[in-house]
């Protein structure tokens, strides 16, 4: 019997064996790119998912500087984030679209996006096309707005309680909770002020500004009418700290000599030349300082310079002489509100300074509180739709982490600006969302059936998440919730300060529909760019 032969690879004319060109059967590969972006993104998602909802954990971040950040805000959070995975990075990217777009729900969107990887990733292991699954995730998405749009609660900018209700859920979630009874008010009313509520389509959150102050407690913050600003009154000349009957100019050149353009150097030699340069300065500044005065301003705003000093003491000496009132480094992003709430207009030249371009005011005064001083301007004519809200706080952080709860705030409060409807909140969209698109997943065929109903177990995460958080049963819970909503009870949600199942309509737990459908929107459509990718190549 002969021993059976196997062939020996065909040798090259060097000897070595040839490889065989394996580019086309390289059919694993695409599956392991997939696999590999999808493990980058859920690592993201589960970071922050404990930082869900009223009882969710808060992160604490050290940056590069060494400077610390304490926030459960998703997009901080993210921002702050090391992630060096491209996959994992659209994920930031897609939280940070979700704070432009809706403001809140950053938490949520990226929470939601992992959710619906993990049901991408067993769709695939059944072998299932990543193009059908992209296919079939949007029509389930917007499946899912549509039943989000159906059960929504339409509200009038009129209906104060509503936006109230708004806030406060929102506030709900963060480090200042126990203030929003303090911070909704604030929010809303600030909101109220820049907008016109019959024709106003979004607001611009740049007319609101926020002033920080460390002293007293957020209790303490409070809106003011008028503007605020951060810098204090110069009164090392003896120059005035209140003015009534204030006229305002704002000033993007400086009281202080001229400087050329490159470092050179005079010799004086004669201390009869060195009389005419100190006159010859003091001529210059009482010039400028006359022209500012002959247009009858008394209160003077200077823009911050990087070149050379705003004031020098001389100049200040004859502004304290005239009783004006001098206040300088003003930022260069602060101009425009200042220009848009005093109704005054920066002026880049003494020549172009003229009494037209002054706003006018009742009052400015410098006052004290809680140990630190700001300048009040109350009073104003022809103000703009501009608001000032002083926010106050025992340290830094409190103060960093307060401001971006009320950015939250006041975006919720824009998205009701920019669609007019409000939802429940507490996990109960959510499980309407998913019972219906079960439903209609059984009225579909082929592979639209089985992404239906993927994509209606991935969006149960969100209520998953809240109880997890709650520390309750997560089963139990969710299991409840879907029977009362099959029972039609549309509003039940999970109360998390008594750890049970009640309506949320009730307990005034609700949330503008935006923020729910533009977080469904962006994350399907991130997870559709994702399930796209079949290979990852490193450019030069």
């Amino acid at each position: 019997m002969a021993a059976p032969t196997t062939a020996a690879p065909k040798a090259s004319a060097s000897g070595a064996p040839r490889k065989q060109n394996d580019t086309f059967n390289q059919k694993d590969k695409p599956t392991q790119v997939r696999l590999s972006n999808i493990t980058a993104a859920k690592a993201v998602a589960d970071a922050i998912r404990t930082s869900l909802g009223p009882r969710g954990m808060d992160k604490m971040i050290e940056t590069g500087k060494k400077e610390v950040v304490i926030s459960n805000d998703g997009a901080t959070i993210l921002k702050h984030m090391s992630v060096l995975h491209p996959a994992a990075r659209m994920l930031v990217d897609l939280s940070a679209a979700q704070d432009i777009e809706a403001g809140d729900g950053t938490t949520s969107v990226v929470v939601l996006a992992g959710s619906l990887l993990s049901a991408a990733e067993k769709l695939l292991k059944k072998g299932i096309h990543p193009t059908q699954i992209a296919e079939g995730f949007q029509n389930a998405a917007a499946e899912a707005v549509k039943i989000l749009e159906d059960i929504s609660i339409p509200v009038d900018l009129e209906d104060r309680e509503s936006l109230l209700k708004s806030a406060t859920t929102s506030l709900s979630s963060k480090v200042v909770a126990q203030y929003s009874s303090v911070l909704a008010p604030i929010v809303v009313d600030s909101v109220l002020q820049v907008v016109n509520k019959a024709t106003d389509i979004n607001v611009n959150l740049n007319d609101i500004r926020i002033a920080k102050k460390i002293g007293g407690t957020i209790d303490d913050t409070e809106l003011v009418s008028g503007l605020v600003l951060n810098q204090t009154a110069i009164t090392s000349a003896g120059g005035p700290t209140r003015v009534e009957k204030a006229k305002i100019g704002l000033i993007q050149f400086q009281l202080s000599p001229p400087k050329p353009d490159m470092d050179n150097q005079v010799v004086v030699n004669d201390y009869r030349q060195m009389d005419r340069i100190l006159k010859e300065e003091r001529t210059y500044l009482l010039n400028l300082v006359k022209k500012i005065k002959k247009a009858g301003c008394n209160v003077l705003l200077i823009q911050k310079s990087i070149l050379r000093d705003a004031v020098n003491s001389l100049s200040l000496h004859f502004l304290a002489k005239l009783k004006i009132m001098a206040i300088k480094e003003v930022e260069r992003d602060e101009i425009e509100f200042i220009c848009k709430a005093t109704g005054c207009k920066p002026i880049a030249d003494i020549d172009s300074f003229t009494e037209d371009k002054l706003g006018t005011a009742d009052l400015i005064e410098e006052v004290e509180s809680d140990g630190s001083r700001i300048v009040q301007i109350s009073g104003i004519k022809n103000a703009g739709k501009t608001a000032s809200i002083i926010m106050r706080g025992a340290n830094q952080y409190v103060l960093d982490e307060a401001e971006r709860s009320i950015h939250d705030a006041l975006c919720v409060i824009r998205c009701l600006v920019k669609k007019r409807a409000l939802i429940v909140g507490g996990g109960a969209p959510e499980i309407e969302v998913s019972l219906r698109l079960s439903g209609l997943a059984k009225a579909q065929t082929g592979f639209q059936a089985v992404c239906f109903q993927a994509f209606a177990d991935a969006v149960e995460v969100i209520p998953t998440t809240l109880a997890e958080n709650s520390g309750l049963s997560p089963i139990s819970i969710v299991t409840e919730l879907r029977n009362r909503h099959a029972n039609g009870e549309q509003t039940a949600g999970i109360n998390v300060r008594k750890g049970a199942i009640s309506d949320m309509k009730r307990e005034n737990v609700i949330q503008p529909l935006l923020v729910s459908t533009s977080a469904i929107e962006l994350a399907t459509e991130t997870v559709r760019m994702l399930m796209k990718i079949d290979d990852i190549l490193a450019a030069r």
